[in-house]
């Protein structure tokens, strides 16, 4: 797929079925969740089919990131400790990570490029934290996720790109509004409108399609709007260098000492859940 403005976004879906399938075992937990006649023990038969699954999500729920005082042994304690909701955002920021683990070599470390979306979401949720736990449910995954659309770019448009990251390396800081413009130049679309449809195209809950769609929008009205600021405002954070030279008060009523203390604690935060989920 080469031919720049003849490309669609659907496009990027078709003949994929990898890439296009959704993650099944997260919708299972969910059909399950939403029904009041099911189990715990239920949701926990439905991660202990895939072993490989189970032994991921022990081991992130017996991280630092958590910090139970005792080994977690199995999913159902899992789930009686961190509640279904939890269990099923992890699940999926599991899989996904999976599923983009073999991207065309050269492109992008995926370590450094989970690294930095881990560091997003973890400064979300200490802005959603400082703020009143509103999104407490959801901002989390939302900042795993607000970038999946480069994956996406990156396993069906290598060539395509590779451009645009020579392009954006040319420059001397990248804000998320450069690399829109530079992806809108080449493609005709940018990586958060891929991202939305993704997302859509997986059927994921519609905050974290519009957190994705909206990232790159001066739109300040609607339903998404505060989500979609907070994880623009954690991404604008998690890409500066760990001194907070940049800090100032922010548009969402933090002061600059504030952010800072939600910096320094997901930084402290990010090598544990790194190594968890990585």
């Amino acid at each position: 797929m080469t031919s720049r403005r003849e490309l669609s976004i659907t496009d990027l879906f078709r003949g994929d079925l990898h890439l296009s399938s959704p993650p099944s075992v997260y919708f299972s937990l969910q059909k399950l969740i939403e029904d009041p006649s099911k189990s715990l023990a239920e949701a926990a038969f439905i991660i202990e089919k895939d072993a490989s699954l189970s032994l991921k999500l022990l081991k992130i729920v017996n991280s630092a990131f958590y910090g139970f005082p005792s080994k977690v042994t199995s999913i159902n304690q899992a789930i009686s400790l961190i509640g279904t909701q939890e269990l099923q955002n992890i699940t999926l920021s599991t899989i996904v990570i999976e599923k983009f683990s073999d991207l065309p070599g050269g492109l992008m470390s995926m370590h450094d490029f989970w690294k930095r979306s881990l560091h997003c979401a973890l400064i979300a949720q200490g802005i959603d934290r400082f703020l009143g736990k509103r999104f407490a449910q959801s901002v989390f995954i939302c900042g795993i996720l607000h970038n999946i659309g480069q994956l996406v770019f990156f396993r069906r448009l290598p060539e395509l790109s590779r451009e645009i990251n020579l392009m954006l390396e040319a420059q001397e800081y990248i804000l998320s509004r450069d690399e829109v413009k530079i992806e809108q130049s080449i493609l005709g679309f940018d990586h958060y409108q891929t991202g939305a449809v993704l997302t859509q195209l997986w059927k994921l809950p519609e905050i974290i399609t519009q957190s994705i769609r909206l990232h790159a929008s001066l739109d300040t009205t609607g339903n998404y709007q505060e989500i979609s600021a907070i994880i623009r405002l954690a991404d604008y954070y998690s890409k500066l260098d760990s001194d907070n030279d940049e800090l100032k008060n922010s548009h969402l009523g933090i002061s600059a000492v504030s952010m800072s203390a939600i910096i320094e604690q997901s930084i402290e935060e990010l090598d544990e859940i790194l190594k968890a989920f990585i």
